[in-house]
């Protein structure tokens, strides 16, 4: 890495976009689903940190629009798509989603992980933008980085090596 590649650091209930040759990434991802959507062909993309499944469940009316996976991707595709990307060659990837915790409760509220990457998945889905990979589940906390250069996302898994999707 050259001097003129940055690292864009990506926080928890965060949104950030980037531009090759500079990298997105966030660490910290646990129940929350990191969301990648670039435009390959002019080598942009953004990342969202996502830590709740739905802005309606936000407590006293405090919202940050990035904190949740139906906000925060609006946020992101409308940023991705004032900073000059095609809406028809949006593509995205996920990672994230993990079960960080064992409940003797079998209640679904307890679940974050999976209903945060079923939110993240849905909202795609609504927008059309195609996932073409995702690293979703599991009980291990993750590193993402992603580079709109290539469009590879790095996932270090905690105990469990490093991967490319």
């Amino acid at each position: 890495m050259n001097a003129t590649n940055q690292i864009v650091k990506v926080g928890i209930a965060d949104v950030r976009i980037a531009n090759a040759p500079d990298t997105l990434r966030t660490t910290g991802l646990g129940s929350c689903v990191g969301v990648v959507i670039y435009d390959l062909s002019i080598k942009l993309a953004g990342m969202a940190h996502v830590m709740l499944p739905d802005s309606t469940l936000s407590r006293n009316g405090e919202l940050n629009e990035m904190k949740f996976a139906d906000t925060a991707i609006d946020l992101l595709i409308k940023q991705l798509l004032d900073k000059g990307a095609r809406r028809y060659a949006l593509k995205s990837k996920i990672a994230g989603g993990a079960q960080m915790f064992t409940f003797s409760t079998s209640s679904d509220m307890m679940r974050v992980g999976n209903r945060n990457a079923e939110a993240v998945t849905d909202r795609l889905k609504f927008h059309r933008v195609p996932i073409t990979a995702m690293d979703i589940g599991g009980n291990n906390g993750r590193t993402i980085e992603f580079s709109p250069e290539s469009g590879i996302l790095k996932i270090r898994t905690v105990n469990m090596g490093e991967s490319e999707i």
